[in-house]
């Protein structure tokens, strides 16, 4: 089969970020990225049919957004069975992608359109629309800024009563940009996020971008999981604070995972 050129720019695009990240971990390299693997805590159900872009956890519940135009919406989910307790469909032109939770709000992005939703967090209900430039990717947050990607290397930070953009930083490893930063999440003041396309999530310092950690997480859906054609790429991170439970899944994964990070030795 003949690749499209712009097939080809991502597929080269992917390429040139593994083996940057495969560079940044390498044991042998001097002052190396630290590298973590994992271990399976607990397993629990997820709707293989949630095309995951956003994931987040609060006061006992998950709270999730699928994508794909005509497919995308918002979720609450019941954490021990998967089940879908409350749903808010995106309107059917739209992509739905990342979502995050500031002030009894749910705030979630769409891919390209350039337009943004504020849901009610109890109910659901469209409350505003906003705007950016760009693509937009996904959410997370800290004690006062929201945090978005956009498919590039930059993170962008948002003031969260306007959602305008106040600043951004770059995420590099060993200096060098890594694009197609993915799902966020904020864990211990650092910046989690996956890598589209890849088994990877970074560790991000906040305040430079710099990538701290490297998590490898190739593996954690098995073989038998995976149904071709269907099943996508690992996609969604989680996080209780309160437990310090860590939670992963992917876009139409049959399971969610809670795993426990061990750094791997230099």
């Amino acid at each position: 089969m003949t690749l499209r050129r712009t097939e080809l720019r991502a597929v080269a695009r992917t390429l040139t970020i593994l083996c940057a990240l495969c560079a940044a971990a390498c044991t042998g390299a001097r002052a190396a990225t630290p590298r973590y693997d994992y271990e399976i805590v607990r397993t629990y159900p997820h709707d293989a049919s949630a095309f995951t872009e956003g994931l987040f956890y609060l006061n006992g519940f998950l709270y999730e957004s699928t994508g794909l135009e005509a497919h995308s919406s918002i979720r609450k989910v019941r954490l021990e069975t998967g089940e879908v307790l409350q749903k808010q469909d995106i309107p059917a032109e739209y992509f739905g992608e990342g979502i995050v939770n500031w002030n009894r709000q749910i705030i979630s992005l769409t891919w390209k359109s350039q337009v943004g939703f504020v849901f009610d967090l109890a109910t659901f209900k469209l409350r505003r629309q906003f705007h950016y430039k760009g693509e937009g990717w996904a959410l997370t947050r800290n004690d006062t800024e929201i945090i978005m990607s956009d498919g590039t290397s930059e993170l962008r930070f948002l003031d969260p009563k306007t959602l305008k953009e106040t600043r951004r930083i770059q995420v590099t490893i060993e200096g060098k940009p890594i694009s197609d930063v993915n799902e966020l999440e904020w864990i211990k003041g650092e910046i989690y996020a996956n890598v589209w396309k890849t088994n990877w999530v970074l560790r991000i310092d906040p305040a430079s971008g710099q990538v701290v950690g490297i998590i490898n997480l190739a593996g954690l859906l098995k073989r038998q999981d995976i149904v071709p054609g269907q099943t996508d790429v690992l996609n969604g991170i989680a996080y209780d604070a309160k437990g310090d439970r860590l939670f992963v899944t992917g876009k139409n994964w049959p399971k969610l995972f809670e795993i426990r990070l061990h750094k791997v030795p230099e």
